[in-house]
């Protein structure tokens, strides 16, 4: 999987009654990892209208975008893999009726945690909980981190 340059991708932080959206975008349990909605940006689609669908894909949430309050990237060196990734803040504007299954059949689960919950999660990358329950301020640079499966 060995990339020529960064993949971009975007992110939804989504709070509601202080409790925080995360996703487990792992098939079936092969991870416990759990990370912001969101995915990969496709050419020709500005990142908000991007993003607005990934987490529709995922969650079968209709969000509308607001502030950028960070970047981070992180990596896979061994395999090649460089990934940055803009984080949004996010607020829902319609919920799915019924049950909602990930369209691409890649989030297998999702979580709505508040603060103490969270600290009993595996969670990237490691800003979320400070942009989530820490106080708002200048849009974070979370530096190059190693992916961990």
């Amino acid at each position: 999987m060995s990339q020529t340059t960064p993949r971009l991708a975007a992110r939804a932080l989504i709070l509601d009654a202080g409790r925080l959206l995360l996703v487990n975008a792992y098939p079936g349990a092969q991870s416990d990892l759990m990370c912001l909605p969101g995915g990969g940006v496709e050419k020709h689609q500005s990142v908000p209208d991007n993003l607005i669908r990934e987490v529709w894909e995922e969650t079968g949430l209709t969000i509308r975008i607001g502030a950028l309050r960070a970047v981070s990237e992180f990596h896979h060196p061994e395999k090649g893999f460089h990934q940055v990734e803009l984080i949004y803040e996010a607020s829902i504007i319609a919920r799915p009726k019924g049950n909602w299954a990930d369209t691409e059949g890649v989030v297998n689960r999702t979580a709505w945690v508040n603060q103490t919950e969270f600290a009993g999660l595996r969670v990237k990358p490691d800003i979320v909980e400070k942009l989530a329950f820490g106080p708002k301020g200048d849009v974070l640079y979370d530096p190059l981190e190693v992916i961990v499966p």
